[in-house]
């Protein structure tokens, strides 16, 4: 069985593994609402299941669910649906809930974070996912610092938000320094910082600054040593060790 995790900006991350494929929180075109990056970016294959964390506009694109296809399944937060007309299969999750997707066991987690749609949604929880096969995958969409993370420890590999697409985040998100005290209780082998230099406003939409993702680097050796960090470029992937 092969193990592969690979960026595609932002929160969006392809997971391969044993034999399934899981993409999380799509986000594939140049612009979503006022945010501009590089380039819009192929649809990766299709998956066996796209995990959704939240409804905010850069973590819930319609088009890029579409590009990826309308039938594929939808694993979003509940009461989601009312946001998705035209997709065909969707499941709507809650903490606590466990899924199976191609094999792999996909446990549904908590995350800190008004995942509303903005501007007038309903209130809506965001989610993370812990994905457990042969290798343990947590993906932890947009969420603030909570005790709650060290249920999900040990984990292999932590894909953790460094970052947002402006000057600074403001509560509900992880900057560098968050980003490093959570590897703290998740205590994985390896952390992929994500939600980092993709999107911006503007011209900052486009220059792909490392400047999260390094310092993010620097607080991790501070804080957790023995966690490797990996900061990948867009379309980069990670090979796991089998």
């Amino acid at each position: 069985m092969s193990a592969r995790v690979t960026w595609l900006g932002h929160s969006t991350v392809g997971v391969e593994l044993d034999g399934a494929v899981i993409v999380t929180d799509p986000v594939l075109r140049r612009r979503v609402a006022h945010l501009l990056r590089n380039a819009s970016v192929t649809p990766p294959p299709r998956p066996d299941a796209v995990l959704i964390s939240h409804l905010h506009y850069d973590h819930l694109d319609l088009p890029s669910i579409a590009r990826i296809g309308r039938n594929v399944r939808l694993v979003v937060p509940r009461g989601a649906r009312r946001y998705l007309r035209g997709f065909t299969t969707i499941e709507e999750v809650a903490p606590g809930t466990t899924l199976d997707v191609g094999g792999v066991r996909v446990d549904v987690v908590d995350a800190v974070h008004d995942g509303r749609r903005w501007p007038v949604g309903k209130r809506i929880p965001a989610l993370g996912y812990v994905l457990r096969g042969s290798r343990s995958v947590y993906f932890a969409g947009d969420t603030d610092l909570f005790d709650g993370m060290a249920a999900f420890a040990p984990v292999d590999v932590a894909l953790i938000p460094v970052s947002g697409w402006g000057p600074k985040v403001g509560p509900g998100h992880l900057d560098p320094r968050g980003a490093a005290e959570a590897l703290t209780l998740l205590r994985p082998s390896i952390a992929v910082p994500i939600h980092w230099g993709t999107y911006g406003v503007g011209l900052r939409g486009v220059r792909g600054d490392r400047t999260p993702a390094e310092q993010f680097a620097r607080e991790a050796a501070d804080l957790a040593p023995e966690v490797e960090v990996r900061i990948l470029a867009e379309g980069g992937s990670l090979e796991l060790d089998m």
